[in-house]
């Protein structure tokens, strides 16, 4: 890593394998990632979702603060085992400069506080059912995180 910034190389090495379209063959599992490899994708983690942060609190009103990432690798095939609560995700592929998608995931009672806020309550004793309503707040609210991490992740890697 050069004056703090990743070679093509090192994003390519970092992205080789971890990814999948529904279209292609599920790539193969990695199951160890170097130290150098967990710092870069937690940097570009805290970075990409620091923003997201910031678009969630200007949505929602309120302060939003995020914990320093954990890089763990999860095969696609075990996501389901990772989250086995309800969940509300949300995964976006990219279209331009990465092949690969990343995906949002949010605990369903999180989800209903941010749909909650959204709608105009005050997000205190918010229902974890999530109808229809709730569900495209909690939707469009997610979509701006994602769109924030992905102008991150594009000023980051130009």
């Amino acid at each position: 890593m050069e004056n703090n910034r990743l070679s093509q190389d090192e994003i390519d090495a970092l992205l080789n394998g971890t990814s999948s379209t529904p279209d292609e063959p599920e790539a193969p599992e990695v199951h160890d990632l170097s130290d150098m490899e967990r710092d870069a994708i937690g940097e570009i983690g805290n970075i990409s979702f620091g923003s997201s942060a910031t678009a969630l609190s200007t949505l929602l009103n309120q302060k939003v603060d995020i914990t320093t990432p954990n890089v763990t690798v999860i095969p696609r095939s075990k996501i389901s085992d990772a989250f086995p609560e309800p969940y509300v995700a949300i995964e976006v592929n990219y279209t331009e400069g990465f092949s690969g998608s990343n995906l949002l995931v949010v605990e369903q009672s999180d989800a209903a506080i941010i749909a909650d806020l959204m709608i105009g309550g005050d997000g205190k004793g918010a229902d974890p059912s999530l109808g229809e309503i709730h569900l495209s707040a909690v939707q469009e609210a997610m979509n701006q995180m994602m769109g924030s991490a992905a102008t991150s992740m594009s000023t980051v890697f130009k």
